[in-house]
């Protein structure tokens, strides 16, 4: 019965692999633990017992100390189109008065925009990005 355990727990431990919550892990540990039971006694009860009582202390045990490592204050990196939120453009083609739709630039990029509040900005204006809905930018007044 032992090497169904290291089956389980290398089927654990590929898993883990495979995802990034650092708790499959626990439950490969147990696994393996529970293999070394498996050569002292052949009663499957006492095996999963072991197993899932291991699984539950491991998991309880050691996912504070991981979340305490793990720092969940650190700001959220704002990627592609999104990196340009909270940034200022430039009005390059005034906004329709019907659509509220322009055209901004941010840096070397051009932006399809709209208007937040119903807004109407000429070429020149300075806007601040508050969003990206689609492919276009959405602008306020600074």
């Amino acid at each position: 019965m032992w090497y169904i355990w290291l089956i389980a727990a290398g089927i654990f431990f590929i898993a883990e692999i495979a995802t990034v919550g650092f708790m499959i892990f626990w439950l490969g540990i147990a696994a393996l633990i529970t293999c070394v039971v498996s050569l002292f006694t052949a009663n499957l009860v006492i095996q999963m017992a072991v197993f899932v009582i291991l699984s539950a202390v491991l998991l309880l045990c050691t996912r504070p100390l991981i979340e305490k490592f793990v720092n969940k204050n650190e700001p959220e990196l704002l990627t592609n189109a999104y990196s340009i939120i909270g940034k200022e453009a430039t009005v390059i083609k005034s906004f329709d008065e019907v659509s509220k739709i322009g055209q901004i630039q941010v840096g070397p990029e051009t932006w399809t925009a709209i208007s937040k509040n119903d807004d109407v900005f000429h070429e020149g204006d300075t806007v601040k990005i508050e969003d990206i809905d689609g492919v276009k930018a959405v602008v306020s007044k600074v």
